[in-house]
């Protein structure tokens, strides 16, 4: 008998006006197997995940990830506590730093990303009478933050991440961590069998990822240099339109997955051999909406 895959897990976010489907998109989520469900911070990913302690029943699921500044250390806690207990212990807190652009907005002024999170772990974790507190999960992208997320918290997560880089990323964990300790990459995903058509829509979701200078630094590190140099041209020259068209199918293949089920589940199984133990998919459409994405995933993992 041939066993079953091994179904990774998936990102949701709550849509506004979608939000009761959500929640039962998340239920079938769970009976069709797949490994977790984890919320990014758009559509409120934290009240998302309370809702979710209450829809499911068995899925791990969590925070990937909410921003540290955004709240008092004290409120996250609490409500971190509160999700942990009601889940029956199925929740995990993902937390980052976000980026420079998006705590502007919030009036933030970060001070150096390492030292803000050390604080904000041993605030967090010294919070009284919140009840316990769940594993705190960090978004990782280079060698330092992993290596705190290693020294310090229940596991790292990335997003967007080069494939062929992540072992060399990885190398700073210990290697007699706590086999608890989580490891995942959110993935933009589109499956379809026009793969220029799936490659179109995972460029249009990563255009807005290289304008932040963290990110291009990173992908530079992983060997992108040309490209990366490229976007930093035309973003000085003002020709945001021309950021799509420089982004290489060899790095896009590196970042993302696209095309037929076969190559999709094929990258998911190399994902894991590079290191990443939960594939976290954010499936995308080529046709459709979020929910018509789900049933494409849906339809790839059905037998």
């Amino acid at each position: 008998m041939t066993q079953a895959p091994t179904l990774p897990a998936v990102a949701l976010a709550a849509v506004p006006g979608r939000r009761r489907a959500t929640l039962d998109l998340a239920r079938e989520i769970e009976q069709r197997g797949f490994a977790g469900i984890y919320c990014a911070s758009f559509g409120d990913g934290l009240g998302l995940c309370e809702a979710l302690a209450f829809a499911t029943e068995h899925i791990r699921f969590g925070t990937s990830i909410v921003n540290v500044y955004s709240r008092h250390v004290s409120e996250y806690a609490a409500t971190a506590s509160l999700i942990h207990e009601l889940s029956g212990g199925r929740f995990v807190f993902g937390v980052g730093v976000s980026h420079d652009v998006m705590n502007r907005r919030l009036g933030v002024k970060p001070g150096p990303p390492l030292a803000d999170m050390r604080q904000f772990l041993s605030e967090f974790a010294a919070v009284p009478r919140v009840g316990e507190l769940p594993p705190v999960v960090i978004a990782g992208l280079r060698q330092r933050m992993v290596r705190l997320a290693g020294e310090q918290a229940g596991g790292v997560v990335f997003a967007n991440v080069a494939r062929s880089h992540v072992k060399n990323t990885l190398a700073v964990l210990p290697a007699d961590r706590d086999p608890a300790f989580f490891v995942g990459n959110m993935i933009p995903t589109c499956i379809h069998d026009d793969r220029e058509a799936a490659a179109a829509v995972n460029r249009k979701t990563l255009s807005g990822y290289v304008r932040l200078p963290n990110y291009r630094n990173y992908w530079k590190e992983a060997g992108y240099v040309e490209e990366m140099e490229a976007v930093e041209s035309a973003l000085e020259r003002g020709d945001h339109d021309a950021v799509p068209g420089l982004l290489s199918d060899r790095w896009l293949s590196d970042t993302t997955l696209y095309g037929t089920v076969a190559e999709v589940r094929d990258g998911v199984d190399a994902w894991r051999e590079a290191g990443v133990e939960t594939p976290i998919l954010v499936p995308s459409s080529a046709v459709g909406n979020q929910l018509q994405a789900f049933r494409e995933l849906f339809d790839a993992y059905g037998d």
